[in-house]
């Protein structure tokens, strides 16, 4: 699997690979310079630690920090399927279950997708 990447200027990094991004700008081959409005980062099944959650809180962070507006935390192990952070209130996730849409608004305004869909059938 082929990642998108995105260099960015911050102390501690200086790229992000989202599993899943939108970027507003064109684009050529190689990494991108700047930052996508929206990103997904899916967990692994070895993601689950209190460690691991300390990591993906400094990474949300670090997107936030770099003008990112809207993070996806997405575990399909978990009730709490999609974690949707937004810049504006970063420590307040919407939460997304099995059976309901989740959107990344401001980001993408009017787009959205079932959380089902996340699942393979």
């Amino acid at each position: 699997m082929s990642k998108l990447g995105f260099l960015v200027n911050l102390p501690h990094r200086k790229s992000f690979c989202p599993d899943v991004s939108f970027y507003r700008a064109p684009m050529g081959m190689g990494f991108v310079n700047g930052v996508p409005i929206f990103a997904v980062e899916i967990r692994h099944e070895n993601e689950h630690s209190p460690g691991e959650e300390q990591k993906i809180r400094r990474k949300t962070a670090d997107y936030f920090a770099a003008c990112t507006q809207v993070v996806w935390d997405v575990d399909l192990l978990s009730d709490d399927v999609v974690r949707s952070y937004r810049a504006d209130e970063p420590g307040n996730p919407t939460i997304y279950r099995h059976g309901q849409t989740a959107e990344a608004e401001p980001a993408l305004p009017g787009w959205s997708m079932p959380v089902d869909d996340l699942f393979p059938e």
